[in-house]
């Protein structure tokens, strides 16, 4: 069905939360709004920031470019621009922007009459962003603590981050995030590979229904969650994933110092041992 078919049903007057009818304005098939306008100039802003740091600094190899947070030294308080200053500007752009869209797309669901999940389940990839920018580096005192804004920089901060509490992967935070991310691919994996099936089927054969993908798994499971259940449930699934990851970096350092190993020291300490 075309875009533009079925526009006139979503395309209505309203539901804003900043603004009235003076951002209410659609650019194309895209709804604007206030937050939008926030949106575009935040993302924008960090972006050219990005690209001037880049420009400031010894390489323009897209691997290489590090936009890095300030020293230690400076504790919580302000840094000079290019000693970390550019970093805390950028991020506060992209909280800026990423809350925007969130924000954009409450507005949206006002305008559908629909619930507000879809920005729920983008707040909570917010919330793991700013755990890692804001609430660990305040825990800790120094706004350092956070990651740069590069690849190849980024990828060593998580690995020494990860020798610092010397086997990062025995955090049971971190065990439950994995496996929340491994559960999430896995079951809608399952799911897109069923709906594959079921509606390429065989030359000749007719389209299976919802009852033939329910028996399917029925027979291979023991149990069909449902066509609108699985939604639900890869849902559930995706958001605990990035949950679990935002617990997982915020109690290493702020509330645990030691290897992760040490903290299952209680599991052999249990009476049932003795």
């Amino acid at each position: 069905m075309a875009l533009l078919s079925f526009e006139r049903k979503y395309r209505v007057r309203g539901g804003t939360l900043i603004g009235g009818d003076l951002f209410d304005f659609w650019v194309g098939p895209f709804y604007v709004g206030f937050f939008g306008v926030t949106t575009i100039f935040f993302a924008a802003l960090g972006t050219a920031l990005i690209f001037w740091g880049a420009s400031q600094g010894p390489t323009w190899n897209p691997w290489l470019i590090s936009i890095d947070p300030p020293d230690l030294s400076y504790g919580l308080g302000l840094a000079p621009l290019m000693e970390g200053g550019l970093w805390q500007i950028i991020t506060i752009c992209a909280i800026g922007a990423f809350s925007s869209w969130a924000l954009r797309e409450v507005e949206i669901c006002r305008k559908l009459g629909m619930g507000y999940h879809v920005p729920f389940a983008f707040s909570v990839a917010i919330f793991a962003y700013v755990t890692l920018v804001v609430f660990r580096p305040l825990l800790l005192g120094a706004w350092g603590h956070g990651f740069p804004y590069g690849i190849f920089s980024h990828l060593d901060w998580v690995s020494n981050v990860g020798y610092q509490f010397l086997h990062f992967h025995y955090n049971p935070a971190h065990m439950i995030a994995v496996t929340f991310f491994f559960t999430t691919t896995f079951a809608l994996g399952l799911h897109g590979s069923l709906i594959l099936s079921s509606a390429n089927p065989a030359k000749g054969t007719d389209v299976k229904s919802p009852e033939y993908e329910d028996s399917f798994f029925r027979d291979v499971l023991g149990y069909s969650v449902g066509e609108l259940g699985i939604h639900r449930l890869g849902l559930f699934l995706a958001l605990s994933a990035g949950f679990w990851s935002a617990v997982c970096i915020i109690i290493s350092g702020p509330f645990w110092t030691r290897g992760w190993p040490e903290w299952w020291t209680w599991w052999l300490e249990l009476p049932i041992w003795s």
